[in-house]
């Protein structure tokens, strides 16, 4: 197998893949709606649903489309007349309060800090507070804003205790985090085949507890494309996608569950772990800072305040890694300046330690004072 030139992506996602991953899309061309191809997608979606619930009682519906696409499609789905809660404590959660905005929905937006733990008590005082019924939570998990992640479990034990369905965005923890939808009371989540899974970009699905999918059949569609009912029952009667899926990406995606399955989710974990504790070592012996504490952190993507000193400019900067192999990200706070590094994908902290040495080098450049020793 003749090797491809390796990037090491350091954004957010879409991540660096294995040869594997990337050869898995070359195979003989194939109708979607062949019965062969069907069997695929249906070991796809079970697999991917074994990572985090029992197939049994949940189900992964499957969408071509970016994570996005399966946050708008619970969104958009399940939440009827009542009132859905959104957290907003980053990019992603505002994101979803402008997606329920946009179908109309009955939704009250719970803020919080980016950098900061959850104030349980104060969300729980909203629901209770409200005279309207609330039906559904919803909260990222990983919010990749600042590398905040989310308790989902208290959050999880909150919503039982006031009999909520709890919508989860696990776009950006699903596959090195574990979750346990079950014990976590994870109703909905939504989750993509290019971050953690270290597949292709292309596939996003919606795992959800299979008695919440029937309760909402009745619901009146108000999405054609992503209504999730519609979906589920024409998969689990068809073993086929309504519509035309991305069939190499999905040959990738098989693949990418192969080798988690292989290294399995908490050693791909200890593995982006170790890659963070060098980044964040690294950064702190230069001079740099990075939010959120260790405790709160999800140890994927790490938002670093930019270098106090006239030289540096981030475009700059970007482009100086980009021509020596290396991908970096802008930052997303509206009020501090910031770019941000993952730990994603197949990299291990070899790569982090180039990249490294190769940010001193830029800011020593630039004239930024590092620190003695750095």
């Amino acid at each position: 197998m003749k090797k491809i030139k390796r990037n090491i992506l350091l954004n957010p996602g879409p991540a660096t893949t294995t040869d594997t991953v990337k050869y898995a899309q070359v195979v003989p061309d194939i109708c979607p709606r062949e019965t062969e191809f069907g069997i695929l997608m249906e070991y796809v979606s079970t697999e991917l649903t074994r990572f985090v619930a029992d197939p049994e009682h949940y189900s992964a519906i499957l969408l071509g489309g970016s994570g996005t696409a399966a946050v708008e499609s619970i969104l958009s789905s399940v939440v009827d007349e009542d009132v859905v809660v959104i957290i907003n404590n980053g990019a992603y959660g505002k994101r979803m309060c402008e997606i329920a905005a946009a179908y109309g929905s009955n939704f009250l937006e719970f803020r919080s800090r980016p950098d900061e733990a959850i104030d349980l008590a104060a969300l729980e005082k909203l629901i209770q507070n409200t005279n309207r019924n609330v039906s559904h939570l919803a909260v990222v998990h990983h919010e990749t804003t600042t590398g905040l992640l989310n308790d989902i479990e208290s959050i999880g034990a909150l919503c039982k205790k006031h009999h909520v369905d709890l919508i989860v965005d696990a776009i950006s923890s699903y596959g090195a985090i574990p979750i346990q939808m079950e014990k976590m009371n994870v109703s909905y989540m939504a989750a993509s085949s290019n971050k953690n899974l270290q597949g292709m970009p292309g596939v996003s699905f919606v795992i959800a507890d299979k008695s919440k999918l029937e309760n909402v059949r009745h619901n009146k569609p108000r999405n054609y494309y992503l209504d999730l009912y519609t979906q589920y029952k024409y998969f689990s009667e068809n073993r086929q996608m309504r519509f035309t899926p991305p069939v190499q990406t999905l040959y990738a995606l098989k693949q990418a569950i192969e080798e988690l399955k292989q290294e399995g989710i908490e050693a791909r974990y200890a593995r982006y772990a170790k890659s963070w504790k060098t980044l964040t070592n690294g950064i702190a012996r230069f001079g740099l800072q990075h939010i959120v504490l260790e405790k709160h952190h999800s140890k994927l993507v790490t938002s670093v305040i930019e270098p106090d000193c006239a030289g540096y400019d981030f475009q700059k900067m970007h482009d100086y890694f980009y021509h020596r192999g290396f991908t970096i990200y802008p930052g997303k706070l509206e009020k501090l300046n910031t770019f941000r590094i993952a730990n994603i994908g197949d990299i291990t902290y070899k790569d982090i330690e180039a990249f490294l040495e190769l940010l001193e080098q830029y800011l020593r450049g630039i004239g930024y004072p590092l620190r003695k020793g750095g």
